[in-house]
């Protein structure tokens, strides 16, 4: 099969993603969100999670076979996030994909989440074939990963992830600390925008010389909030703007410090980044400067193929098609701590009956 139409679907979190592609183009990425649900919380909450996915499947499913332009019986495949994710909403999207599949007799490929979001980089049209190996920095509300891509559909090494906060939350918590409402990413730029990033020196979590022997790659960012939440105690009139940039910038230097830092260690000149906290200005930007600096060549997905989508889904099954990979038997379920070594879930050539 030269180029498979494929439909995946992504509810690890608060997106309901349908995406469709045919090959390594995109024909569809259609993204339902429950977020403004969870921003009266504070957070996402995982039963209001499950919940809205129940009540936007159907219609995502619709609406993104309507924007491609194809039916349900022309696909060659479906594609589902067995994992990792948050267990509820995982089992709504797992339970959804088994039933088109066995309704259509369709091939199901179940995928990891994490590798889906370094697989949305080869549906961008601009950009050429990925190479490997390559040094991928994911980076999102729930995770903070880094990894050692030498090849998409089968060899993905976990260099080192989060220990506490991921990335994306410790922008939420302290966004809350701050006074500002969720989701605190966008709110930290905005109100970033106007303060000094070296007006305070915020610690950087797991850089000492002492953490690198055992967290060289691993993240903590739960010191930092905390470091936030004393200088506000502190210093009453803080200002928003400069505590904001100052907070940003610990948290960029970090990532990008261990990252450059692993793209130096393997050899490797590659740098890719993924998932919804690259939508982070800064980020991006430092991230372009220091490696262009190191001469290391970054790719970056369509910011709307960063946050979580059934695009990318789609892309990492339809790659372990074209790689003459089986399909996926159904003895699989939601896995909300799935490893990102394991790239696809169950495969019919690992002795489990269908």
């Amino acid at each position: 099969m030269v180029e498979p139409l494929v439909l995946g679907i992504e509810s690890s979190c608060d997106e309901t993603g349908i995406g469709i592609v045919r090959g390594r183009t995109l024909l569809s990425n259609t993204i339902a969100s429950s977020m403004d649900e969870h921003a009266r919380y504070g957070g996402v909450v995982p039963e209001v999670a499950a919940r809205a996915h129940l009540e936007a499947l159907q219609p995502a499913i619709e609406a993104a076979l309507a924007e491609s332009g194809v039916g349900l019986h022309e696909l060659d495949a479906v594609a589902v996030t067995s994992g990792p994710g948050l267990a509820g909403a995982l089992m709504v999207g797992v339970g959804a994909a088994k039933a088109l599949a066995v309704g259509l007799a369709t091939p199901l490929y179940a995928v990891n989440h994490l590798v889906g979001h370094i697989a949305a980089d080869i549906l961008d049209a601009d950009a050429g074939p990925l190479e490997y190996p390559t040094v991928a920095l994911l980076v999102s509300g729930g995770h903070t990963s880094l990894l050692l891509v030498r090849d998409l559909t089968t060899d993905v090494e976990l260099l080192g992830e989060t220990v506490d906060d991921a990335a994306g939350e410790a922008f939420d918590k302290v966004a809350r600390l701050l006074g500002l409402p969720y989701p605190g990413g966008p709110e930290i730029d905005r109100a970033a925008a106007a303060g000094d990033p070296a007006a305070i020196r915020f610690p950087r979590g797991l850089s000492r010389a002492s953490d690198l022997a055992e967290h060289r790659y691993d993240f903590s960012f739960s010191g930092l909030k905390t470091a936030v939440a004393r200088y506000l105690e502190q210093t009453p009139g803080a200002s928003v703007p400069d505590v904001a940039a100052s907070f940003r910038e610990a948290v960029v230097d970090v990532l990008v410090t261990k990252a450059l830092d692993a793209c130096a260690r393997f050899g490797v000149p590659r740098l890719l980044l993924g998932g919804g906290v690259i939508a982070n200005r800064r980020l991006r930007d430092v991230t372009l400067e220091r490696a262009a600096a190191a001469g290391v060549t970054v790719r970056i997905p369509p910011l709307r193929l960063c946050t979580d989508n059934g695009a990318m889904i789609a892309a990492l099954a339809a790659e372990l098609i074209m790689s003459g990979r089986p399909p996926s038997t159904l003895a699989f379920g939601a896995d909300s701590t799935l490893p990102v070594t394991e790239i696809q879930v169950a495969p019919m050539d690992a002795g489990v009956p269908a």
